[in-house]
């Protein structure tokens, strides 16, 4: 076992051992415990319930954060010439089509976000082994593949996010950076569980939200009690 940094000793004092926290003490406690030199990201670890390798247990979806992630998102739009202007006036930071696919084929893929059009999806689709194992591909579920392609930038670059369970049935994402107040951390969280929430499959049986965490780049998981996020 590696030795314990004299700022992660400092983080863990800062913690009870085997409390669980409110969503307002989290909120601060987990901007407190932060010891990195950079704008850390803020981040959300939600066990559910569910057994991800049966299709109707399946959690994915999106969610808008209300203050946004706090992450420089670079998006990609890879679309038809009559839609270029569109992309562009939205906000996306690399826009075509043919020139990209080849770029992707070469190894490139400097992007967060790719988003394009039903017309063309036969053409993106080919790069599926490149892009899948990134989390890359753009999906008409997650809203990245879509006709409205300039409302799609906008929401992206505004805080929009999709996620999905994995196999062991933990969804985890980033909500923020420890920059951001308690009060907006909080309102990204309650905005993620309540999004959860609403995505509960049929299928799945007992407890559906099993534990929630909250930490930051590198600190230790602050235990937080999924019913104070209904108060």
């Amino acid at each position: 076992m590696g030795r314990i940094t004299k700022n992660k000793k400092a983080s863990l004092e800062k913690l009870e051992k085997g409390k669980v926290y409110s969503i307002d003490e989290a909120a601060q406690l987990v901007k407190e415990i932060a010891f990195t030199k950079f704008d850390a990201s803020v981040d959300i670890d939600v066990r559910l319930g569910v057994d991800p390798r049966k299709a109707n247990q399946m959690v994915r979806g999106v969610v808008s954060l209300p203050h946004g992630t706090g992450k420089e998102v670079r998006v990609l739009a890879m679309v038809t010439p009559d839609k270029e202007q569109e992309a562009k006036d939205a906000g996306a930071d690399y826009v075509g089509l043919d020139e990209y696919i080849e770029k992707i084929k070469g190894g490139w893929t400097d992007v967060d976000v790719i988003i394009t059009m039903p017309p063309v999806m036969g053409k993106v689709g080919a790069l599926g082994r490149i892009l899948g194992p990134r989390g890359l591909m753009p999906n008409p579920k997650s809203g990245t593949v879509t006709m409205e392609v300039g409302k799609a930038i906008s929401e992206v670059k505004q805080g929009k996010i999709d996620f999905k369970v994995d196999k062991f049935g933990i969804v985890h994402t980033s909500i923020g950076k420890v920059s951001f107040s308690p009060e907006k951390i909080k309102d990204n969280a309650v905005e993620f569980i309540h999004t959860i929430n609403k995505l509960k499959p049929t299928a799945a049986k007992g407890t559906y939200i099993k534990s929630i965490y909250l930490s930051s780049t590198m600190s230790p998981g602050i235990q937080v009690e999924s019913k104070s996020f209904a108060e």
